[in-house]
This record gives structure tokens, C-alpha cells and sequence, in this order.
């Protein structure tokens, strides 16, 4: 399946500043960009950096005035699908070494304080991919999903209290109470299509079965419809922007179009994967 997709950011800055930006696609033999520009207008130089886990830096230092990014590219997802009754849990003493670091606590996903939650409300579930489903499910219905209703210190402990959050939010928590069931689960940010309103997204994935699978609590979108730009432990490592300086947004506008003659994302109960397994 084939999308177009891009963003315009626009900036005013009242001082010299440095922007640092993840907004480009993640390429991957699944995930194959087919073209791609980044734009800069404004007084600004740009240098680039990738990942080991191929997330893609901008950095850019602008002097004062305005400073509009643009990003536009092309992109065919190939989903690797499979029947979710038989995709297992791997129990940790056979967990590839790089995977164990997405078993701990992190910055925003406070495993270790979820311990007796999870334990109470998932631990006498079949330990397979149906359990992470029950996860999805009940953050789903049980936390409200707000706009504005939380920051960037609100974490997965937070939103288990408060029971609101937005995308990110979702995610970590998911995260949390996967990783406080000995499931590795990581953070993903992306473009998706279909969302209302347009805007980055954030799901997260967990290893199971020895390979790396898509879950979204939100439901605000297909699986089928996302598009990845970085991975990581939670947000702090996938920020889509990250700002030093008098730095104010003016506009943010997003938009992702599929480009598949009689095909866009549908819903699907398959396992639905967009990384390379083993």
C-alpha cells in the first residue's frame, strides 16, 4: 500500500536557536520510501543524523525571525500479517540480548510501580498475544481520550491515576503494563492515516512470538494506516521536536493521502507487524 504524506511546522524565534527534529520516515525493507524532500526557508544550516534504530535527526541552528520546515515523501508499507492465536509470549531467559533494555522502567513508563496493577488485572491471562489485546482493551475503556488534557510530565503512573491522556499517553501505558508483565514493548511515533485531526501519532509495539508487533489503545486509526518515523524506550527518545531557545510554533499542519488504486486501510483482528522478523 502506498501513501503521500508530509508536514509544514512553522516557527518564530526571538533569539539565535536550535531546533532538533524526528519527522523523517523510518526506511526499512518493509517500510520503503520511494521519495522524500525536506525544506528550510529561513536564515537556518541543517545537519543530519540516523540512529542505530534508524530514527532520523535534523538538527537545525536558525537566527531570529521565522523558520517554516517543510517534509514531503512517498512511501509503501508492506504489513506482515498473522493469525494472533499463534503469536506466544518469549519468557525473558530467551530474549535476543537487544531486546531485554525494552523490559525496564523508563522516563515515562514506570513499570516497576504498575507491578501489583498489572499483576491483578492481566496476570492470570493466557500469556500470548490475546493479553497484550486485554491490555489495549482496557485502557481503552477505561481511560478517556482528551486533547489537552495532559503535558509532557504526565507518565504511564499519571495517566493510571488521572484515567485521561492523549496518544502518547495511551502508549505508555500500554508500554507499562507490558513491561510489568515481563513483555518487551517500546514507543513508536509516526504519520496515520485517517486521523482527525491530522497530527503526529503515537502507538507502541510489543516482542512477542520473537518478532516486534503494532498495538494501538486509541483505535483512533487502522494498523494498516501507520506510518513509522522513530522507535524508542517512550517519548523522550522520539520527541518530534525538540526546541533550545525564544522558540514559539505559528502552524503545524499534517496530512497523509493513500495513493493505492482501491485499497486503503482497513481494521483488522491479524497480528500486523511492520518490522523485519527473524
Amino acid at each position: 500500500m502506498k501513501f503521500n504524506l508530509g508536514c509544514n511546522l512553522t516557527y518564530s524565534l526571538s533569539a539565535e536557536s536550535t531546533l532538533i527534529f524526528n519527522i523523517a520516515l523510518c526506511n526499512n525493507r518493509v517500510q520503503h520510501i520511494l521519495h522524500e524532500d525536506l525544506g528550510i526557508q529561513g536564515d537556518a544550516t541543517v545537519d543530519h543524523y540516523t540512529s542505530s534504530m534508524g530514527n532520523r535527526y535534523s538538527r537545525i541552528n536558525a537566527a531570529a525571525g521565522s523558520l517554516t520546515l517543510s517534509y514531503e515523501a512517498s512511501v509503501e508499507l508492506n504489513a506482515i500479517e498473522k493469525p494472533p492465536q499463534s503469536i506466544t509470549e518469549v519468557p525473558p531467559a530467551e530474549l535476543p540480548l537487544e531486546v531485554l533494555p525494552y523490559l525496564y522502567p523508563s522516563r515515562y513508563c514506570e513499570s516497576d510501580r504498575l507491578l501489583r496493577f498489572a499483576q491483578t488485572e492481566f496476570g492470570e491471562l493466557v500469556p500470548d498475544y490475546s493479553r497484550v489485546t486485554a491490555i489495549c482493551n482496557w485502557i481503552y475503556e477505561n481511560v478517556t481520550y482528551l486533547s489537552g488534557s495532559t503535558d509532557t510530565q504526565t507518565s504511564a503512573f499519571g495517566t493510571a491515576t488521572e484515567r485521561v491522556g492523549v496518544c502518547r499517553d495511551f502508549a505508555h501505558l500500554g508500554i507499562a503494563f507490558c513491561r510489568a508483565l515481563n513483555i518487551p514493548a517500546r514507543f513508536v511515533t509516526g504519520y496515520a492515516y485517517g486521523l482527525q485531526p491530522p497530527d503526529f501519532h503515537a502507538y507502541f509495539e510489543a516482542y512477542l512470538g520473537h518478532a516486534w508487533y503494532l498495538f494501538d489503545p486509541t483505535r483512533l486509526v487502522p494498523r494498516t494506516g501507520l506510518i513509522r518515523i522513530g522507535t524508542g524506550r517512550d517519548a523522550a527518545d522520539v520527541s518530534f521536536a525538540t526546541l533550545f531557545g525564544p522558540v514559539m510554533m505559528e502552524e503545524m499542519k499534517l496530512w497523509v493521502d493513500c495513493i493505492s488504486p482501491g485499497e486503503e486501510p482497513q481494521a483488522t483482528d491479524e497480528a500486523i507487524a511492520f518490522v523485519e522478523l527473524p
